[in-house]
C-alpha cells in the first residue's frame, strides 16, 4: 500500500535488545495527507531502514507500507511498517527515450526503408446528414 503526504512529527529513534539477545531499532513518524479532509497516519521504520530513509518534518514523501495485527493477552494491536519512502514527484519526470536509439514517441515512421511508401494520411470519416428524412417517425 501507499499514502502520499507531509511529515508532521518525527519521533526520537527507539532501541533494545530482544529476549533472543538481538539487537533491533525503530523510529516512528505521523504523516499528514494532503486532501480535502486531512487524515494523520502513524507509522514506523524498523531495522536498517531506520537509516535508510531519514524523514524530517515538513518533508513530503510518499510511504510504502504493510500494515500489521497481532494479539497479546487477548487484545489485538495494529501497526502501519513503512518500507519504503521516496520523493512523490521523482515518478513525474519527464520521459526519457529508450536506449539504441529507439524512436522518443511512438507514430508512423518518418523514414521509410527504400522501396516503401511513406504510409498516407488517414481520410476524415464522412459527416453524417442530419436533415430529419420522411419516413423518420421518431419523436425525438
Amino acid at each position: 500500500m501507499e499514502i502520499t503526504g507531509k511529515i508532521i512529527v518525527a519521533l526520537p529513534e527507539v532501541g533494545g535488545t530482544s529476549q533472543k539477545g538481538n539487537a533491533w531499532k525503530k523510529r516512528e513518524y505521523v504523516l499528514e495527507t494532503q486532501e480535502t479532509y486531512p487524515r494523520k497516519v502513524f507509522f514506523n521504520f524498523f531495522g536498517d531502514r531506520v537509516d535508510q530513509y531519514p524523514l524530517q518534518v515538513g518533508q513530503v514523501v510518499k510511504i510504502s507500507f504493510d500494515i500489521d495485527s497481532r494479539e497479546y493477552n487477548g487484545r489485538w494491536y495494529v501497526e502501519v511498517r513503512a518500507w519504503k519512502a521516496e520523493d512523490p514527484n521523482a515518478g513525474m519526470a519527464a520521459p526519457q527515450p529508450a536506449a539504441y536509439g529507439a524512436p522518443a514517441a511512438y507514430g508512423p515512421a518518418q523514414n521509410m526503408p527504400q522501396g516503401y511508401a511513406a504510409p498516407a494520411a488517414a481520410p476524415a470519416p464522412p459527416m453524417p446528414d442530419l436533415t430529419p428524412s420522411a419516413t423518420d417517425d421518431l419523436p425525438f
